[in-house]
């Protein structure tokens, strides 16, 4: 089970609907673990007692990466770079739930790590992080990608690069960008 078969499924069906269960199923299977773990490190930055388990964010956003009438994924990079969107929006939309459940009660706090903000570790609440972001593409677009590869689907440099087709040293220069934009604007 290797990332090239992945790439090679995930070409077969491009511009197609996932038909063939068995593709589907055999997919799954080799990016599993990768998915699992970029769930675990999402959820890592959730409070201690949130209600979605890895495992289940993995599937909804698995399920919603599917069950498109198109599958137009390039090769297993590009699939996990959405997935890492699809799960972050689903923690997003679980914590506007939970909020207006609360009718205002407390928000669900994202931890990013030491490498992000380059100091010791801060809380920050997810739809902030969400909204600075948001704001961040408006006129930095691929620095915004640089940040969602790798802070919630953990990629290497070299795997930003490629999937963004730019140089190791560009993803570093839109990170070091990033980090001191959203650290300014996070903090206040």
């Amino acid at each position: 089970m290797t990332s090239s078969e992945a790439t090679r499924i995930l070409r077969e069906l491009r511009g197609k609907a996932l038909s063939d269960p068995e593709q589907g199923e055999r997919l799954l299977e080799i990016i599993y673990g990768e998915l699992r773990q970029i769930a675990s490190r999402l959820l890592a930055r959730e409070r201690v007692d949130h209600t979605l388990q890895p495992t289940a964010l993995v599937h909804e956003a698995y399920l919603k990466l599917v069950d498109q009438t198109r599958m137009d994924y390039q090769d297993r990079t590009h699939f996990l770079r959405f997935a890492a969107g699809a799960m972050r929006r689903l923690l997003i939309d679980h914590a506007r739930k939970v909020k207006a459940d609360k009718r205002g009660g407390q928000w669900h706090r994202v931890t990013l790590d030491e490498g992000f903000m380059g100091h010791d570790t801060d809380a920050y609440e997810v739809l902030d992080l969400d909204r600075a972001l948001v704001r961040f593409a408006e006129f930095e677009p691929r620095a915004a990608q640089v940040v969602e590869l790798k802070v919630f689907a953990g990629l290497t440099v070299a795997e930003i690069a490629e999937t963004l087709d730019v140089s190791r040293r560009t993803v570093d220069g839109d990170w070091a960008m990033a980090r001191m934009w959203l650290a300014r604007e996070l903090t206040g």
